[in-house]
């Protein structure tokens, strides 16, 4: 079993923060929709980058174009907020096809990539760290049960041109959606908060880490690998996650992901320190692993490490320092023959939930 040095916990605590205010976007929405909309939007300008990018080359888009794509924005702004806070199916569902208009129209304008849209903020928009595309990336709520991530990639061209690639959600669809190469016509959607870029025998890769607000009682995040081909088209996914290093051997996936409890909150994002993917290890709060909704953090981490064109996992991500003939002692959800232990498996269940309503409570300044 890999390991890594305890200390990384301070710093993986750290990262998680930016991606932790989706938790408190969902938990407020209803009851304090605008600070929700404050929650998500600082959320994504933690994140994406954006500012940054494009403040560097908004210089290349001409005075009469950047009236345009203001006033385009301003339009835009009204549809994004409805698209997810309108009460009724129906007018989110217009709003989100006068978005993806709008949206069109505005991006055909020269040099809009270097537009950062920063009043979208139910959306986010993501630039590479080479500058050679941007993600914009949303959800629509179609009900209770039924959640559909929408997206489009934007190529940065020499001559200030569109040159777009519409995302549509195909998770409804898919099976098993670890184990395919995709395109943008059967993408396996997210809102995607990091994108981490790569090389390996010349070639680039883009890694995507994102949220999915998966069903009414569990919430998904993905690690995707993006890359394009000859023809500079989108491709996702690849043999891109190894687990030749764990006990328990098993075959490469195509892309990955965690699910869990809707209150719980699961940290999953990029160290840089330390150049590792770091997520939450979970556990059945319920012992029904076939139960994704029971699924919660139980203290410790897992990780991925770039290595030979590859994401490959770590086990455990810390590692303790030991007196000789020490063994190591933690609070512990399963005993040494692998049985729950009910009493620390509740008190990290409520310790959960109590993180989880103190970060609602902050944001909506309760």
């Amino acid at each position: 079993m890999m390991t890594y040095p305890s200390n990384m916990l301070k710093s993986a605590a750290s990262t998680a923060f930016r991606e932790q205010i989706i938790i408190a976007f969902r938990g407020i929405r209803r009851s304090f929709p605008t600070a929700a909309l404050i929650a998500l939007g600082l959320f994504f300008f933690l994140s994406s980058g954006a500012q940054s990018t494009a403040s560097r080359k908004k210089e290349l888009i001409s005075k009469d174009d950047h009236m345009l794509l203001a006033r385009s924005e301003d339009s835009l702004k009204v549809f994004a907020d409805s698209m997810i806070n309108a009460y009724f199916p129906p007018d989110r569902f217009r709003a989100d096809s006068n978005f993806v208009r709008g949206l069109v129209r505005a991006l055909k304008i020269k040099n809009s990539f270097y537009y950062p849209f920063d009043s979208l903020i139910t959306t986010s928009r993501l630039y590479a760290p080479d500058s050679v595309f941007r993600i914009i990336t949303w959800q629509l709520k179609k009900d209770e049960y039924v959640y559909v991530q929408k997206g489009a990639i934007q190529l940065n061209t020499p001559d200030g041109s569109l040159k777009l690639f519409p995302l549509f959600d195909y998770s409804m669809y898919s099976a098993k959606p670890q184990d395919s190469v995709r395109t943008h016509n059967n993408w396996i959607g997210a809102i995607y908060y990091k994108v981490i870029a790569k090389e390996y025998r010349g070639k680039k890769y883009y890694t995507l880490i994102g949220f999915d607000e998966f069903n009414i009682s569990s919430n998904k995040k993905w690690i995707e690998v993006l890359t394009f081909n000859e023809r500079q088209e989108p491709v996702f996914g690849g043999p891109f996650f190894s687990f030749k290093d764990d006990t328990l051997k098993r075959p490469a996936q195509a892309r990955f992901s965690i699910e869990y409890k809707k209150e719980a909150a699961a940290m999953m994002n990029y160290d840089k320190e330390f150049d590792l993917i770091i997520f939450d290890h979970l556990i059945s709060e319920s012992d029904e692993p076939e139960k994704k909704n029971t699924y919660i953090p139980d203290g410790t981490y897992e990780g991925f490490k770039w290595e030979g064109g590859q994401w490959v996992h770590i086990d455990k991500v810390f590692d303790f320092e030991l007196q000789d003939g020490q063994f190591p002692v933690d609070e512990k959800l399963r005993d040494d023959a692998g049985n729950i232990n009910e009493k620390k498996l509740q008190e990290a269940s409520e310790k959960n939930i109590e993180r989880a309503e103190r970060r609602r409570n902050r944001s909506s300044g309760r």
